[in-house]
């Protein structure tokens, strides 16, 4: 039998996956040419050169026991400190390698932040529409997801509701920003009036509260639009972050957290990090990945085409009546679904082989998100399909 905590899981497993494993069998029934997957947030557009380049040259040049060994659980020294280095020159930071931990992705980065700050009962506030895996996140810790509703039509946090669920309780806000699954990114404005509300609760309840800044999308943010650093704006932020998208890596698994020195408690929070890398099962972050990124921090995927593909669905579905969220950033296209029941419009699109993922796996019912991470001849061939599944609700 397998433990009760975990049959809550299995029943709820990423609807996202299921998605992308029925994109597999519709693909082997139809033709892989004749299905439009939009489920899984999978780059399709490949690495920088340099990432190839920088794995050759550890393996051919440097000793294997050091490529391939252990290191400390916060990642090795001179990685930290090329990687801390990085951020001072992009945001006028102050980080050192003490800073930076190395972990296996952001959502292994984020499981580290929580279990380090997580005792049983301890809220985390998430601004819905979100990733619905922090739910899970949450609960590996036994703490108390608490979900400030959507801020419709712009998805920009609602503020006053969020200040009135924060409690005594509340020991972690979760932020992710550019926004998985809207594309939204949050202003300046809204992170400073953010900020300025947790440090009014804070003295209000004399507790500490953690604002996590959940960033693997920072790097594809388009028109220019700014997107705010959040260790700038409030003392007690904690940034997890992945090179899944910013260098197309997602199954390298490598990313890193930077707890800053002004954070309440730093000495203990920075220890129990390293802590909780070894216990959760991590150890550390693969070492191979974390020579080859330190090698890559000035390289970028090729953001223009996600942005050529944002500019065609958006136009497209938007000509054909869909109301859509219209994407600042990360590569996700947020769409009204065109009747009450998400899940039902989800299998409607279903019909003519389009998938897409239903809202209420983003804690936003009546909605659906579209990855536009895909190849772009492929959006191309499913427009007709999306053109008859509006019309097919006329």
């Amino acid at each position: 039998m397998i433990a009760k905590k975990m049959v809550k899981y299995v029943e709820g497993s990423s609807v996202t996956r299921a998605m992308f494993e029925e994109g597999k069998k519709m693909a082997a029934q139809y033709g892989a040419e004749n299905v439009y997957d939009f489920s899984l947030g999978n780059p399709s557009v490949e690495p920088p050169k340099e990432v190839k380049q920088a794995i050759i040259q550890i393996l051919e040049e440097d000793a294997p026991n050091f490529v391939h060994g252990y290191m400390n659980n916060s990642g090795y020294e001179e990685v930290r400190d090329k990687i801390a280095d990085s951020i001072n020159q992009k945001f006028g930071t102050a980080f050192g390698q003490k800073n930076i931990v190395m972990t296996v992705g952001a959502a292994g980065g984020l499981n580290v932040a929580l279990k380090t700050l997580l005792d049983p009962g301890d809220e985390v506030i998430a601004f819905a529409p979100y990733f619905g895996e922090y739910n899970n996140y949450v609960a590996n810790f036994d703490g108390v997801m608490v979900v400030v509703p959507p801020n419709k039509p712009s998805f920009q946090p609602d503020l006053e509701a969020f200040a009135a669920r924060i409690t005594p309780k509340t020991k972690a806000v979760i932020v992710n920003n550019p926004n998985n699954p809207t594309g939204v990114v949050y202003s300046e404005e809204t992170i400073k009036k953010l900020a300025e509300i947790m440090e009014q609760k804070q003295q209000e309840y004399g507790t500490s509260i953690y604002l996590i800044a959940d960033e693997p999308y920072r790097e594809l943010a388009y028109d220019g639009v700014f997107v705010p650093y959040l260790t700038k704006y409030y003392a007690n932020t904690i940034v997890g972050y992945s090179y899944s998208k910013s260098l197309s890596l997602p199954g390298e698994r490598i990313g890193y957290l930077v707890i800053p020195d002004e954070v309440d408690d730093f000495e203990n929070v920075i220890c129990a990090a390293n802590v909780a890398n070894r216990i959760l099962g991590y150890v550390n972050a693969p070492s191979l990945m974390q020579l080859a990124v330190s090698k890559c921090l000035d390289a970028s995927t090729d953001v223009a085409a996600y942005d050529a593909n944002r500019r065609l669905l958006y136009d497209a579905l938007t000509g054909y009546g869909f109301e859509c969220a219209k994407p600042e950033g990360a590569f996700y296209l947020w769409v009204k679904a065109m009747e009450e029941d998400d899940a039902a419009f989800v299998a409607k699109a279903k019909e003519y082989n389009i998938l897409m993922v239903p809202g209420s796996a983003f804690m936003c019912p009546g909605y659906v998100r579209i990855a536009y991470c895909v190849d772009k001849a492929m959006i191309e061939r499913s427009l007709p399909a999306f053109e008859k599944l509006a019309e097919s609700y006329r």
